[in-house]
């Protein structure tokens, strides 16, 4: 059904649930200071936009769905984001296929669209314009289009975002809608009929593969420290090959992420409050961190605040949510 939203948001979890029909798994923020995103979502009869602007540094684990494309390109001038290692830059669109798995980072301030579409449906009306078979690369790549046709999709882009910020209602009228689908997939016609073939496409889906592999073994342990060594045998990989690889696809290493990664779920336990989170030292404890003064002023450069006092707003929000349980069975 036709419809949009825009929101603002100034704590990463909730950005992360939002973004989730953007194919967010994971997020987690890699600069200090005061979160700050804004996302506008509209979503057509079968097409998907979005427009997102970022005010700090994180790493987010992305997942396409086996029946979507993904097609992104930045808006303005800036640092762009990082798909899979391979950054974006000014000019280039990137396509990530159907059923594919990465890590998705940015570096600081970065405003950026995307496009999600059917990928049968984008094969058959590319094939159908063109006259030529189309197919959609095994692995997402980066491609120049030519600026009279890039910037003819980010204007379409920008219009149909405005359209939605301003008068959200002319995008449910489903002839509406079809319409600018049908004008979204021409746009993308004359940027994508030509894709560049990658010469070393093989390593780098190899590459991508260790680091959705790095993920998962981490989500499926949050609570271990693990060392990286551990982490390297796990995976059939040298030591040497995983570091060259985070520092690649997360800007980082990997024990920099994941302790960034134990110190936001801590965040997150003591912000949801309740019996689980009653004390501080558990809950640091229970994520692997040892040395209470040290996890303490990291957690402050962090979240600009004393994991104490998050608990306590927490505590907070808890007992609201309590009361007004309580409120409406006496209704």
């Amino acid at each position: 059904m036709p419809g949009s939203s825009t929101s603002i948001f100034n704590d990463a979890e909730d950005f992360e649930a939002a973004s989730r029909e953007e194919g967010c798994l994971s997020l987690v923020v890699t600069g200090r200071g005061q979160f700050r995103a804004r996302l506008t979502q509209v979503a057509l009869l079968h097409v998907r936009l979005s427009t997102t602007d970022e005010q700090l540094p994180r790493v987010a684990f992305v997942g396409v769905p086996d029946e979507m494309a993904l097609i992104s390109f930045l808006i303005g001038r800036g640092i762009g984001p990082v798909y899979g290692g391979l950054r974006l830059s000014e000019g280039e669109i990137t396509i990530v296929p159907p059923g594919q798995h990465m890590h998705v980072r940015t570096d600081g301030l970065c405003h950026w669209g995307a496009i999600w579409v059917p990928v049968e449906e984008l094969i058959s009306y590319i094939s159908a314009l063109t006259g030529a078979p189309f197919t959609v690369p095994s692995i997402s790549q980066n491609w120049r289009p030519l600026p009279a046709a890039i910037e003819h999709l980010r204007a379409l882009h920008a219009a149909v975002t405005r359209l939605a910020e301003t008068r959200p209602r002319a995008l449910a009228d489903a002839e509406a809608a079809h319409a600018l689908e049908q004008q979204v997939f021409e746009a993308l016609v004359n940027c994508i009929t030509v894709v560049p073939e990658n010469a070393g496409i093989t390593a780098a889906r190899r590459h991508q593969e260790i680091m959705v592999g790095f993920e998962r073994l981490l989500q499926a342990q949050p609570h271990r420290n693990m060392p990286m060594t551990e982490i390297s045998r796990a995976l059939g990989v040298s030591d040497r090959l995983l570091r060259n690889l985070c520092a690649e696809h997360l800007g980082m290493n990997g024990n920099r992420y994941l302790r960034l990664c134990r110190m936001s779920l801590v965040h997150r336990a003591l912000r949801r409050g309740g019996r689980d989170a009653a004390n501080v030292s558990v809950v640091a404890r229970l994520y692997g961190f040892s040395e209470l003064g040290r996890f303490a002023a990291e957690y402050r450069a962090m979240f600009g605040e004393l994991p104490s006092a998050t608990l306590r707003r927490g505590s907070g929000r808890q007992i609201i949510h309590l009361k007004l349980r309580q409120t409406r069975q006496y209704e």
